[in-house]
């Protein structure tokens, strides 16, 4: 994790005595001479590492309510919700080796919303990717999409319910982040309108139907993921948990890889491998492995092509670069 050291918790911050008191004995790590170092992780300006200098224990704090989100409401829905699903997660199992959801050591409504969970050590998947794409050390990223695969598909067949998939949901989904981007100038009239009738022939294709629901993570990026030794996966952000089509979370990878690899090399396949390799691996985890892989990448291209729009409406794109994603996106969609 990429953090910048900001300086000492004062002693007299009502968040020292929470830590000291609260949460360190939960972490069998109870001191009286406790003092905090305090770094803002991954130029998040709302999560924090919180080290104890004298135990040298740490966790982790993310406040939900801040400067740029004051909706108290909202923020403290946020924080339950989250707080909720990494522990009903735990509960399904994902705890220790291969499979670790991040365990929730506290929350504190009127802190700002805080949310404590345990720290842990290794390296996120953004990372990861990012290193392959310099040093062409293929090998390593293929081993860790290979666990993420294992992650995910123990956290969908865990939590499958039963019911069908309700593809509504993730064709209202696709017409907000269409609405964000004609917001923000970034589609063509022909272009919106092309991609609301492909909406409808997406919708009208029964394969996307077909599954039964499971929780997905809600947001599978590569920010969310650290990789431990072997196939250890560690998970966390679990606010956005819900019931969906299990591609709504491999689709998101698929779309992350692209991205990844499309903005480091201008190259729209160079991320093909990986997509596949990662779908592959994820089928293996079925009874029937080809058909499994069959049915998930005839979904695929829709969500993949979401999230490359999703990707698409930050204010950190430039033009150049959001209206290739944009284009890629559309491609994907095509693929009916």
């Amino acid at each position: 994790m990429h953090k910048v050291y900001l300086g000492k918790l004062s002693e007299h911050d009502p968040l020292h005595a929470y830590l000291q008191h609260d949460i360190q004995p939960k972490i069998g790590a109870a001191s009286r001479h406790s003092g905090y170092r305090v770094f803002r992780l991954n130029g998040s300006h709302d999560v924090y590492l919180y080290e104890d200098r004298a135990t040298n224990t740490k966790v982790i704090g993310k406040f939900f309510f801040s400067s740029t989100k004051n909706d108290a409401g909202k923020a403290s829905s946020r924080l339950t919700r989250e707080f909720d699903s990494l522990c009903m997660m735990r509960a399904y199992g994902l705890t220790g080796y291969p499979h670790h959801v991040v365990r929730p050591l506290g929350r504190y409504y009127a802190m700002n919303a805080l949310l404590i969970t345990e720290y842990c050590e290794g390296e996120l998947l953004s990372d990861v990717i990012r290193r392959v794409i310099q040093s062409g050390d293929h090998g390593t990223l293929y081993h860790a999409l290979t666990a993420l695969a294992y992650f995910l598909a123990s956290f969908h067949n865990r939590t499958a319910s039963g019911v069908g998939v309700d593809f509504h949901q993730d064709c209202a989904y696709l017409d907000r982040l269409i609405h964000r981007l004609q917001d923000i100038r970034a589609l063509e009239k022909d272009e919106r309108g092309e991609l609301y009738w492909l909406r409808d022939q997406w919708r009208h294709q029964t394969r996307m139907w077909e599954d039964q629901q499971v929780i997905v993570h809600g947001d599978a990026t590569p920010e969310n993921f650290l990789m431990g030794d072997g196939l250890q996966v560690m998970a966390f952000d679990l606010e956005r948990a819900k019931h969906a089509d299990r591609v709504f979370d491999t689709g998101r990878i698929a779309g992350e890889l692209k991205h990844f690899f499309l903005r480091a090399t201008g190259k729209k396949d160079a991320a093909e491998p990986f997509i596949g390799h990662f779908l592959w691996e994820y089928a293996c985890h079925f009874p029937n492995r080809d058909r499994a892989f069959q049915s998930i990448t005839g979904r695929t291209p829709f969500y993949l092509g979401m999230t490359l729009l999703r990707i698409a409406r930050n204010q950190w794109i430039d033009t150049d670069y959001r209206h290739r994603l944009i284009h890629e996106a559309t491609t994907c969609l095509r693929a009916l």
